[in-house]
């Protein structure tokens, strides 16, 4: 199981509830302590410090391991993989493709592209390839999530 904060609603009449991400973990692992719980890390959220302090109250709540934001850039994947080091992580990548789609990320998600990104197909399946040798060269997991693409396009030649 992965929990999440997320983001709060646009619609600030919709019901939301105090609960952490650490609460959560907490309850799920003294309830079903077999459950696998996946935890949030995300690299753009807040600087490394903060994110490193929120990793150890996750993994104190009980957290088996991490799925991370997606990440566009081989150079932060490294630092972070080194910053996880020791722990189970599913790596996010996904193709942002168009100004659109760029700007979501950099306003909402406060990504940082590498000076070498480019929001074209080409670039995203390129950067997947080369993400997911990196991976697989730390030991890690990966997950894709291709959102809004055509599947064979994307997966194709990645996979």
């Amino acid at each position: 199981m992965l929990v999440v904060r997320g983001d709060p609603p646009r619609d600030l009449s919709q019901r939301t509830y105090p609960n952490s991400s650490e609460e959560v973990i907490r309850r799920l692992k003294l309830r079903f302590p077999a459950l696998r719980v996946y935890a949030a890390f995300d690299p753009y959220r807040h600087g490394f410090y903060q994110e490193l302090e929120g990793v150890r109250r996750k993994l104190d709540a009980g957290a088996d391991g991490f799925f991370t934001q997606p990440i566009f850039d081989l150079n932060l994947l490294n630092v972070c993989a080194d910053l996880l080091r020791g722990q189970d992580v599913f790596w996010g990548i996904t193709p942002v493709l168009g100004d659109r789609s760029r700007g979501y990320w950099e306003t909402t998600n406060k990504v940082v592209f590498p000076a070498e990104f480019k929001p074209t197909m080409e670039w995203n399946k390129a950067f997947a390839v080369r993400a997911l040798q990196t991976i697989r060269e730390l030991g890690g997991n990966a997950y894709l999530m291709p959102l809004r693409v055509n599947l064979r396009d994307y997966l194709g030649g990645i996979l």
